[in-house]
């Protein structure tokens, strides 16, 4: 989601200078400078003259990048903090850096920033979208009439079309077509399958992953990892779901039992749905399982032509919406006296001591019950 990228921007508008250590591609000289850390002093500079920056106390940093790929460099972490000459930052993927952690101490340091997909304001930025007349028009509450409403309807559809990874946006801004830009959220989901076999080399973590969009078309209550797997669940498959949460590629909404009293007090564990953390991703994944070149879904989405029976891809791009601002995932259901059926709330966010309550739909029903 383009880590680095904002790391060394950061870095270049906040001080100095600043160095970058690539720990997934580096020379043999760089690794053997943390083959040895006893001497601070030493280190730092070794790794002025390998590099050739200089480094100013209290105004450079030091970036490790992929710090999942070099465990001795973040075991001293807790020193270089206390040494307190430059500033640190650690970019890695997440599902690596759990995996690599054995016999290291985890600094405590350590402040967590997790990095999302570009949300659609950050697309407008992208794409050269005016964003700001999207909150004009919000602060007027009134209609601004059909035709405008399509325009703007079509411009989120290409977001969802496209999603939010950076290579994507890039290579839309670039005006490559979509067959292109899904070739490119292909390789993305290899990447992360890549990354899934190093936790679980079986493949059912894949599975999990790739099952979201078919299970979310079912219209279930919950997510059912049964049903994935074809067969009972057990406390190890329960840990696959927490490692796949913890990944950040997916979002977990969970069951609120009971809203009227706290909706994280009365979060059901067992009871949850998955969603893509991004529906670029979400619509790639949908037909996967034919080639690029052949996929109708981008036409079908951008003329707004999708089945109804598609809608849970927009239910996705809300998912994503509440997550982009730092909120937790909650829905609820309860039962429908006289039936086996019961009703839902797509989506509950809590503002101050009011629940607000989000239902998605795509349709052009009259109306839902």
């Amino acid at each position: 989601v383009g880590k680095t990228t904002i790391a060394e921007h950061f870095a270049q508008n906040e001080y100095t200078s600043y160095i970058k250590i690539d720990f997934a591609n580096t020379t043999e000289e760089i690794l053997d400078i943390f083959s040895n850390t006893a001497k601070l002093d030493l280190l730092f500079l070794r790794l002025q003259t390998e590099t050739g920056i200089k480094l100013t106390e209290g105004e450079s940093a030091i970036i490790f990048d992929q710090i999942q790929c070099n465990s001795k460099a973040r075991n001293i972490a807790k020193d270089l903090v206390k040494d307190g000459r430059y500033h640190y930052i650690e970019t890695g993927s997440l599902i690596s850096i759990k995996k690599n952690v054995e016999n290291i101490l985890i600094p405590s340091e350590e402040m967590k920033i997790e990095v999302y997909p570009m949300d659609y304001e950050e697309f407008c930025w992208a794409t050269n979208h005016n964003f700001d007349m999207l909150k004009k028009i919000y602060d007027m509450n009134k209609s601004i009439g059909q035709d405008v409403n399509r325009k703007l309807m079509r411009d989120i559809r290409v977001y969802m079309a496209v999603g939010g990874m950076p290579q994507a946006v890039e290579a839309y801004t670039a005006g490559q077509n979509f067959s292109m830009i899904d070739q490119i959220k292909r390789q993305i989901i290899v990447l992360y399958e890549d990354d899934f076999k190093k936790i679980d080399p079986s493949g059912r973590l894949s599975s999990i992953y790739h099952s979201i969009p078919a299970q979310l078309s079912k219209e279930a209550k919950r997510y059912s990892l049964s049903k994935t797997l074809g067969r009972r669940k057990n406390e190890k498959d329960d840990s696959l779901i927490y490692d796949l949460i913890d990944s950040k590629t997916v979002i977990a909404s969970y069951n609120s039992t009971d809203p009227r009293v706290s909706l994280s007090l009365t979060k059901d564990l067992s009871s949850y749905k998955l969603y893509i953390a991004d529906t670029g991703l979400f619509v790639t994944l949908m037909f996967i399982d034919r080639p690029a070149t052949e996929n109708e879904i981008y036409a079908k989405l951008l003329a707004d032509k999708l089945p109804a029976n598609l809608g849970y891809l927009y239910e996705n791009l809300v998912a994503q919406m509440i997550t982009s601002t730092g909120r937790e995932l909650y829905y609820h259901t309860w039962e429908k006296k006289g039936s086996t059926h019961y009703y839902e709330i797509d989506f509950l966010i809590s503002n101050g001591s009011k629940v607000s309550a989000i239902e998605v739909k795509s349709a052009g029903a009259g109306k839902h019950e």
